[in-house]
């Protein structure tokens, strides 16, 4: 996408948004929606979900500035899945199960860094970068084996706008443009392999669909974060545009009703509207006003009332200066706010109540359009429909 064709994406946003804050309306749907609470339950269910959804399609699972350089690592634990994120001496990222080929220990126990080769802590069998075993202690006396044959188990891998993603139940490749479709472009605008990582840490919250409807509406704004995002952001006013299951919510900030007095010549239009890109199942990335963004990976844990969530605090560059650092530190101090003190609390009430037996059902409004179209992309891949083409 060009910048001319960025501005004018921005500005159609911007009227948009303006028109619903003028109007006092929102996108919205054609009705409510229902769903059975046995969807939020019932652990048959849950399993085939997570193995359908989690671990058969591209999720997002690091981000291109963790491992910028060859060498650079990161293990991760998702789904009952080890994993190892190296990029190669080629450049390439890849992924691999983490675990030996020889006895199934686990090869690498750091959390991140970076590496020529790994070896693994039970008998010293090495791999190097591009997961090719390449020497094994004591080999004269192990005996003869195809070498050739015992490099890391593979997973899927594809690298696109900033972000790295992977198949967990699979090393056959998938086509990463046909997948994100529209929403390429979108995610691309974010420059996200130009930003600096300034925090990282794992959240435990409700189960994986109370989670993740909290992230995919705007009517709640108001009455639950009024400390915090709530106070730089219009409540129940949401601009939604669809790419298959992945979605861009614009959310209208409280400065939005000033441009009604400026010719649009003179719009600025990020400075006035909240940008909240989510891609199908389970990667949220929140733009914020003042150079800051939230990166949030949601991982249903294993049962239907558990998740765990990466959160990651961007900052646009390195905070240099004390003022620097004060900013970017209240940032995320906010958002951790918002998310644990705030979301998942609420998150977590609600769980508790789903086996009251108070609801059959939960409703989505038709002023929660992003939610119900989360839904029925969970229902579209349970049907096993494989195409996954869209623009």
């Amino acid at each position: 996408m060009s910048a001319a064709e960025q501005h004018e994406d921005l500005m159609d946003l911007a009227r948009r948004a303006l028109a619903h804050q003028q109007n006092h309306t929102t996108d919205m749907t054609e009705a409510v929606m229902s769903m059975p609470v046995d969807a939020y339950t019932d652990p048959g269910r849950y399993q085939a979900e997570r193995t359908r959804i989690f671990k058969t399609l591209p999720l997002a699972m690091a981000l291109t500035i963790e491992l910028p350089e060859p060498g650079d690592f990161k293990t991760i634990y998702a789904m009952d899945t080890p994993l190892l994120l190296v990029r190669g001496d080629d450049g390439v990222a890849r992924a691999f199960l983490n675990v030996c080929r020889h006895r199934g220990a686990r090869l690498c126990e750091s959390d991140a860094g970076n590496t020529r080769t790994f070896s693994c802590p039970y008998h010293a069998w090495v791999y190097d970068r591009q997961g090719e075993l390449v020497s094994r202690y004591g080999s004269k006396t192990f005996g003869e084996v195809n070498q050739s044959e015992l490099g890391l188990a593979p997973l899927a891998c594809a690298e696109a706008a900033g972000i790295i993603w992977v198949t967990l139940g699979s090393a056959e490749p998938f086509d990463i443009d046909s997948w994100l479709g529209g929403m390429k472009d979108k995610l691309e605008t974010l420059e996200l392999d130009s930003w600096h990582l300034f925090d990282k840490r794992e959240l435990v919250g409700p189960g994986w669909k109370v989670t993740m409807d909290g992230y995919l509406e705007i009517y709640h704004h108001n009455s639950v974060h009024g400390a915090t995002v709530g106070q730089h952001t219009i409540g129940n006013l949401l601009v939604l545009d669809t790419f298959g299951p992945h979605q861009r919510l614009t959310l209208g900030r409280r400065t939005l009703g000033s441009l009604a007095e400026e010719t649009e010549e003179n719009w600025e239009p990020l400075q006035h509207i909240r940008l909240v890109h989510n891609c199908f199942p389970n990667l949220s990335i929140s733009g914020i006003l003042g150079d800051h963004c939230l990166v949030s990976q949601i991982f249903p844990g294993p049962t239907p009332d558990t998740t765990s969530t990466i959160q990651m605090v961007l900052s646009a560059r390195k905070p240099e200066t004390e003022e620097e650092l004060s900013a970017t530190e209240n940032f995320s101090a906010m958002v951790l706010q918002a998310v644990q003190d705030e979301d998942y609390r609420l998150g977590l009430l609600i769980q508790e109540g789903i086996t009251s037996g108070a609801n059959h059902e939960f409703l989505y409004g038709k002023n929660e359009p992003a939610v119900q179209n989360y839904h029925n992309w969970i229902a579209h891949f349970m049907r096993q429909e494989a195409d996954i083409n869209w623009t």
